[in-house]
């Protein structure tokens, strides 16, 4: 067993990588390795989402960069009458010329009502349907005007349901490298955090050069995450939903075990 969470020695992590499993401990000793994670925000995102913020030490909200219309900012799916259902948060003139953290919302109270009755319609059944419930009402009664603030809510309140301790930042707070592009600035950023490990979505390994990372002193991994097969009612099984639909199934103990089923290469 390889605990990523101690950050072992590079034999021990390439020891992990050739036998292509990687298992997660629940506890993050205290040591001298720092690893860091960079993402997109996304409203309530998919439980590969949450798998990498709680395998790294900080992860870092990229909310200062173009925002995209059809991506999955605003956007996410639901099990509705068993299938896969797409739900949008409404938004006020969203621009691909815009950065994250500009783009206004829309009337986020008219869709609440909405979405909230669509989400008990759906999981009513559901053996967690309370406490997830009240946790979506939270996040969209707080008092945000901009999309990238209602995504970070969302975010943080599941890594607090769920006990996830990952410091949490956004890009537009403190790096100020923004004028920098794709992996230079994803390496500044490790730099600058004094990270010697970096976590990067699987999608991503025709965007980094691992030899540039390891130049400078960071070892780079991709991460990709495990289909984690759950009873949805007596539907056939549809992955990679929201974590709004994980959380309605599966209590914390045992969402916290799905988020270890991942491998890093």
């Amino acid at each position: 067993m390889v605990t990523v969470w101690g950050k072992p020695s590079l034999s021990c992590i390439f020891a992990a990588i050739s036998s292509n499993y990687v298992t997660l401990m629940n506890s993050k000793p205290q040591t001298d390795k720092r690893s860091l994670a960079i993402m997109q925000p996304y409203i309530f995102p998919y439980i590969g989402y949450f798998q990498l913020i709680n395998a790294v030490d900080k992860f870092v909200i990229y909310d200062d960069v173009n925002f995209i219309k059809r991506g999955w900012i605003h956007r996410n799916n639901i099990l509705v009458n068993g299938n896969t259902n797409m739900f949008s948060v409404p938004l006020s003139k969203p621009s691909q010329n815009s950065l994250i953290n500009e783009v206004e919302l829309g009337d986020l109270k008219r869709w609440k009502e909405k979405f909230m009755i669509t989400v008990e319609q759906s999981y009513k059944k559901a053996p967690h349907f309370e406490e997830v419930f009240e946790l979506i009402n939270r996040v969209l009664s707080d008092n945000n005007t901009h999309i990238g603030k209602l995504v970070l809510r969302s975010i943080e309140e599941v890594c607090k349901y769920l006990g996830i301790s990952t410091e949490i930042e956004t890009s537009s707070a403190i790096y100020g490298n923004d004028e920098l592009k794709g992996q230079q600035r994803i390496l500044d950023t490790c730099l600058k955090e004094g990270a010697n490990h970096y976590i990067n979505p699987t999608g991503g390994r025709e965007l980094y050069d691992k030899q540039l990372f390891a130049d400078n002193g960071v070892l780079l991994n991709f991460i990709k995450s495990e289909e984690v097969p759950y009873a949805q009612f007596k539907n056939e099984f549809k992955p990679w939903l929201s974590i709004i639909d994980v959380l309605m199934f599966n209590d914390i103990e045992t969402t916290r075990k799905l988020l270890t089923k991942f491998t890093l290469s």
